[in-house]
């Protein structure tokens, strides 16, 4: 029996995807906002595509915010982009 592939919806395209294609958006209990390439850090998720442009989509629809239940400064997005251009730089 082919085993269950975890599927995650994208909060920029709302599409759903395999969860390894996806990046999580984490929001750590602390509050702090950050990308987890590796979907191991403690805290809320949510996920987007590997693609700036998804990552716009959700900041115009606001579906990140949606998912955490909390505003996000614009500080926080231009961070969001900046990791997502330079990919992994945790390991």
């Amino acid at each position: 029996m082919p085993k269950k592939i975890p599927m995650r919806q994208c909060v920029g395209c709302r599409e759903m995807k395999p969860k390894k294609e996806l990046i999580r958006v984490v929001r750590s209990p602390e509050g702090a906002v950050s990308l987890d390439f590796r979907g191991k850090l403690p805290g809320r998720g949510a996920y987007v595509c590997p693609d700036p442009a998804c990552l716009a989509k959700a900041r115009k629809s606001r579906g990140l915010e949606r998912a955490f239940d909390a505003a996000l400064p614009a500080q926080v997005w231009d961070d969001l982009e900046a990791q997502m251009k330079g990919g992994d730089q945790n390991g």
